[in-house]
């Protein structure tokens, strides 16, 4: 994967459904298969996400689960490991 270049590129933007897209060049080209995106001021910041990445995803899934209650239990569990390191 080439690393940064100072030079700017002008890129091609199309649609894909209803979405924008922007077509990069391969010298612009960012590792795995999710980005950040934020404005500042007019510009689109595009950044890769780094592992680990599952927790963008879990933190989505987080804030959908409805918070416990003041009635609700945690289960009793009898089977508790006697040694730490069975946790593993």
């Amino acid at each position: 994967m080439p690393v940064h270049s100072s030079k700017p590129r002008e890129a091609r933007l199309f649609r894909n459904n209803r979405s924008q897209a922007v077509r990069i060049p391969a010298e612009f080209e960012l590792p795995g298969d999710r980005v950040l995106i934020h404005r500042e001021g007019a510009k689109l910041v595009i950044e890769p996400v780094t592992k680990p990445s599952n927790i963008i995803e879990l933190l989505a899934l987080w804030k959908t689960e409805e918070p416990l209650g003041a009635d609700d239990q945690f289960p009793d569990i009898s089977d508790l490991p006697t040694h730490p390191e069975d946790l593993l």
